[in-house]
């Protein structure tokens, strides 16, 4: 067993996960040939800065086009315009740089090559209403989803469908060939659901946008409702020959990151047991489950045996319950968790979005452990009113445990680790 603290020992499986989500390695493996004519780079996301950066430093030839990234996430590019927007609630600039894309890619002929770097965050920093709404109807929308507690494939469905440039719609509107290098952030890795598929059609249709509101009780504009029972809303089919010389990759997912976090735990002497690369459900839940597991190897030595780490990957959900709490879905874990392993030493967690942001907040995640509820309380908070009211932000912080990283450059969503020993 590793004598290595734990916090040093769960960062050091973090900082393996995102060093196995680096774009560039998988840029490198998925490079195109060269086109007769332009070569076209076009992109979104957290990390889709970076990916450019990366495409930049080993592409041999020519380059031109944009890419847009979250506020704070640019890099400086040597030909690669980078435009900076908001998220996870998209604005003006973002409207704009949605627009831009459409049109950079528009006027390009059969023989150039479009390269589309996709990442998580994409929905978010590409705003585009259908005619009859309007930014605000975004916003307002976006917000719903994000309120909701849906998860992040149905949030894109409803989407792609009140959209001009999702679902498919930014790569038909060129002639030319385009090959999407995508790091999926997306449970079960769908290229067509990472940033709500700009330049990778599925087979969702509006009627299940529709359903997906009803099930959710989305109060939707009026004419957001009147799109999606429009065949106006219907995206491009995967089967459309505009796709034909199409192509995509997932060059860095969950299931690789959790695979180098594993190797890292090993070698210092610690079993890693990987959970799933592809958790979905609500986050307090989800850590509820961990946590029983946790407690189970910790007593009894079942379903393995401690020294151990549990690792799972995915993204969990959010449903809001009360206005004014900071926080995102990896410190709602890590709280809920530390109710459920309170007073158990020996059980020590990290949770942490990979792209270095959780939520709206400018921590990753948070640490947690046996002793968290006792040091919140003996701070004067309590952690049961602070959960309900979706503030983990607050707790952590009042108690020196949030999980800092900055930006990372990628995007392959939560980490979760928990030691046991």
């Amino acid at each position: 067993m590793t004598t290595t603290a734990p916090r040093d020992f769960l960062k050091s499986l973090f900082d393996a996960a995102v060093g196995a989500a680096d774009p560039l390695t998988g840029i490198k493996a998925h490079l195109p040939a060269k086109p007769k004519g332009r070569t076209v780079v076009i992109g979104a996301g957290k990390g889709a800065a970076q990916m450019a950066r990366a495409l930049e430093s080993v592409w041999d030839g020519k380059l031109e086009g944009l890419v847009v990234t979250r506020y704070g996430y640019g890099c400086e590019t040597r030909a690669i315009e980078i435009i900076e927007a908001a998220h996870p609630v998209p604005d003006a600039a973002g409207l704009v740089a949605a627009r831009r894309l459409t049109e950079t890619v528009s006027g390009l002929a059969e023989d150039d090559l479009v390269i589309a770097l996709i990442c998580g965050g994409g929905s978010a920093l590409l705003p585009s209403p259908p005619e009859g709404l309007t930014l605000e109807d975004e916003i307002a929308l976006n917000e719903m989803l994000l309120a909701s507690g849906a998860p992040i494939s149905a949030m894109n469905v409803v989407r792609k469908h009140l959209s001009t440039i999702k679902g498919g719609r930014l790569a038909a509107a060129t002639k030319a060939r385009v090959v999407s290098l995508i790091v999926s952030d997306i449970p079960g890795d769908n290229p067509a659901h990472v940033a709500s598929g700009p330049t990778v059609p599925d087979g969702s249709t509006r009627h299940q946008a529709l359903e997906i509101v009803r099930q959710y009780g989305l109060q939707l504009p009026q004419a957001a409702l009147d799109h999606l029972t429009s065949p106006k809303a219907d995206a491009p089919r995967p089967d459309d020959p505009v796709f034909l010389r199409h192509e995509h990759h997932i060059i860095a997912s969950a299931g690789v990151s959790l695979e180098a976090a594993a190797a890292m735990a090993k070698a210092q002497g610690v079993t890693p047991v990987i959970l799933s690369d592809a958790i979905e459900g609500e986050s307090r839940d989800v850590a509820q489950v961990h946590a029983a597991i946790a407690r189970e190897v910790l007593g009894r030595d079942r379903p393995f045996s401690k020294p151990a780490v549990m690792l799972s990957g995915g993204e969990t959900t959010v449903t809001l319950r009360a206005k004014g709490g900071k926080g995102g879905r990896n410190g709602e874990f890590a709280l809920a968790a530390a109710l459920a392993i309170d007073g158990h030493e020996g059980i020590h967690l990290l949770a942490a979005d990979t792209d270095g942001i959780d939520g709206s907040e400018d921590n990753a995640g948070a640490y947690a452990d046996g002793g968290t509820i006792k040091r919140l309380r003996a701070a004067g908070l309590d952690p049961c009113r602070l959960l309900d009211g979706n503030d983990s932000y607050s707790a952590f912080k009042a108690i020196g445990d949030l999980f800092e990283t900055g930006p990372t450059g990628t995007n392959v969503n939560d980490f979760r680790a928990i030691l046991i020993r």
